[in-house]
């Protein structure tokens, strides 16, 4: 049950700070906001309020595989070892394995602080590569993992036709992933229909990269109504393979050929170059930047410094799961901007600004746009009640006030105290209110997936 109304110290509104912010909420939605407020009887308390990021870009099931691809392969591994050893793993799960697996990635998702993610669903079919008799079997999980944990869900049925630029057949390992656009077209549908029942459910449309994708495809996919999010430019190899193919990068064969604007949110585009970047940031795509997969895959850095120079709209999400943590997400993004600029607050915009406060706001909106919901950089009237509380006690957020408490919370360590969402406490004193049943399911899936 939804809390009546909320009480915080602080909270972090569109326009700024306020103190003593007393917040309603009805239908699961704010529907009044009171600074300079007193508490009254029977409401929830919290310290510093702000809204809950999006998690814009997940495969949940890869959640089971942290910490199994972290022994050294013969000849040096990369990306392409990593997905080989990711299309073995996925042969045997099971619908059953794969809603365990989701709900214990959506809990870790809450207590983190995302309270909604963008799912890149990809993994469809039968371990034969057969449709299950509901073609959405695998939809019909990922939703209840969500109605279990109650993070709000972008869904992201994923289009995969081919294992190479320019139309080449797929793998026996993609044959799980694989669909005509008749079958999409059938997958999309069912993908609706797994999530109406779901309050605020969002459903998108996901080519899966142009390796998997012929331009016919790809423009019979992005027709569909909703978000358009693909992967491209993670790999080195990925932009050489392409311009071996077309004669172009995968960022300008995409640009050349599609309006890609604000409903398109590029994942990674880790190698991009200025006039790549630019267009992205001028035509209002989003970056999808999933900074601790792309350190533990070793993709590279995106030029994250010019980009919000230029304005350019960024996100983040936590991909394959290897680790789930919203702070940082960003943390590593300010990190790698250090590491290759040898600065430090490189994504501040101006002097002066705090970095925290630049890191939360854009992906807050950022992340909003490409998973469907748009988000103000605070919290607003009319947006959902998703609302992440910082404890004030906590010595990470001592003598400090503004955006330092961001600060604090992305570099310093500080802790998430509470999670509502939709007004409903989901998270309590870090802790997601179903936490010990998730992950007792958990637990099982994973003894019997990896002894059979």
């Amino acid at each position: 049950m939804a809390d009546p109304a909320l009480w915080f110290e602080h909270a972090l509104l569109p326009d700024g700070w306020a103190e003593r912010v007393r917040i309603e909420t009805a239908s699961g939605a704010i529907s009044a906001i009171a600074a300079g407020a007193d508490p009254q009887a029977g409401d929830a308390r919290g310290g510093i309020a702000a809204p809950g990021l999006p998690n814009l870009h997940s495969h949940a099931f890869q959640r089971a595989m942290a910490g199994l691809t972290e022994l050294r392969g013969p000849e040096g591994d990369s990306f392409w070892t990593w997905r080989e050893l990711m299309y073995r793993f996925v042969a045997d799960l099971t619908p059953d394995d794969v809603e365990a697996i989701a709900a214990q990635a959506f809990v870790e998702m809450l207590e983190s602080g995302f309270t909604r993610v963008g799912e890149f669903h990809y993994l469809h079919h039968g371990p034969d590569g057969r449709p299950y008799a509901d073609i959405g079997e695998m939809a019909v999980r990922i939703a209840a993992a969500a109605e279990t944990t109650g993070i709000g869900l972008t869904l992201l049925p994923v289009f995969y036709a081919h294992s190479g630029f320019g139309g080449a057949p797929p793998a026996p390992g993609q044959r799980r992933f694989v669909n005509s656009l008749e079958g999409y077209a059938r997958l999309h549908e069912a993908s609706q229909a797994a999530v109406a029942g779901l309050p605020d459910a969002v459903v998108g449309v996901a080519p899966h990269s142009l390796r998997a994708v012929t331009e016919h495809e790809l423009r019979a996919v992005a027709a569909i109504a909703g978000p358009v999010h693909i992967h491209i430019a993670e790999q080195v190899k990925e932009v050489d393979d392409c311009r071996a193919w077309s004669g172009a990068r995968p960022v300008e064969w995409l640009q050349d050929r599609f309006a890609v604007d604000d409903r398109w949110c590029l994942v990674h585009a880790t190698h991009v170059t200025e006039g790549e970047r630019c267009r992205m940031a001028s035509r209002g795509a989003v970056a999808g930047l999933c900074p601790i997969t792309e350190a533990n895959l070793g993709d590279g850095v995106f030029p994250a410094a010019r980009y919000l120079a230029e304005g350019g709209a960024f996100g983040v999400g936590s991909d394959s799961n290897v680790r789930i943590d919203a702070a940082e997400e960003l943390r590593l993004l300010e990190y790698g901007q250090r590491l290759t600029r040898r600065a430090r607050n490189v994504l501040a915009g101006r002097e002066g600004e705090s970095t925290g406060g630049r890191l939360y706001r854009g992906a807050l909106v950022g992340g909003g746009q490409a998973v469907g919901v748009p988000q103000a950089p605070g919290l607003a009237v009319g947006a959902t009640s998703d609302i992440v509380s910082f404890p004030t006690g906590h010595e990470a957020f001592a003598a400090r006030s503004g955006d330092a408490w961001l600060d604090s919370r992305i570099f310093a360590g500080g802790p998430v105290e509470h999670v509502w969402r939709r007004g409903v406490r989901v998270v309590e004193d870090g802790r997601h209110v179903a936490r010990e049943p998730v992950a007792a399911r958990y637990r099982a899936a994973l003894a019997g997936l990896l002894g059979r």
